[in-house]
């Protein structure tokens, strides 16, 4: 793929994961990521095979760009895998928090509606969710490690709660309009991590 066209497929990536944050999968046209990325209307079927390829690329995308995230806080040498571990949580705290607890993960988002609406989607969610909990599994295990966390259960068992504690605590937040739900999960997480 030449770099233009490589190019106006992550534009076209990229404007449909804003888009789609805001107003789910089914709810979003092709014609009108076409027009977010300024792409011309008919060209869309250049970039993807059909709309589940597209999805999938988008969730790939945004995957991606969440495990780069993930890496960049372990990589800070400095911090304890404590340190490593809060600052994660609040990340995922501040991109739940926002345009009055709407959010921007597309976990949270499309989790429920791709699982029934698109094979290649919900796979590639659960294949994207557990990297997600793989490094922060390894994240536990290492903060185990170093004795900045403390664990009642394995850093697998762990990792796997406290993932689904947070999504759950998104959705809360977006049905409430209120991150109480986030508070709850950011001190049940300092319990179950005994930090």
């Amino acid at each position: 793929m030449s770099v233009t066209k490589v190019e106006t497929r992550q534009s076209l990536l990229d404007a449909a994961r804003r888009i789609v944050a805001a107003k789910g999968y089914a709810a979003v046209g092709i014609n009108e990521i076409l027009a977010a990325a300024g792409v011309p209307k008919g060209s869309f079927y250049h970039y993807f095979g059909s709309k589940d390829a597209f999805g999938e690329a988008m969730l790939k995308s945004y995957f991606d760009d969440y495990f780069a995230t993930m890496d960049g806080i372990v990589a800070d040498k400095g911090k304890s895998s404590a340190e490593h571990l809060m600052r994660y949580w609040q990340k995922f705290y501040d991109t739940q928090a926002v345009d009055d607890c709407q959010g921007g993960c597309l976990v949270v988002k499309l989790g429920a509606e791709v699982a029934d609406l698109s094979e290649v989607m919900r796979v590639a969610t659960k294949v994207g969710t557990a990297a997600i909990v793989d490094r922060l599994e390894q994240m536990i295990a290492d903060g185990v490690a170093d004795g900045s966390v403390s664990v009642d259960d394995s850093p697998r068992a762990t990792a796997e709660a406290l993932y689904s504690l947070w999504l759950g605590a998104s959705i809360m937040a977006k049905i409430h309009r209120s991150p109480d739900h986030l508070d709850r999960a950011t001190t049940v997480t300092r319990q179950v991590l005994h930090i």
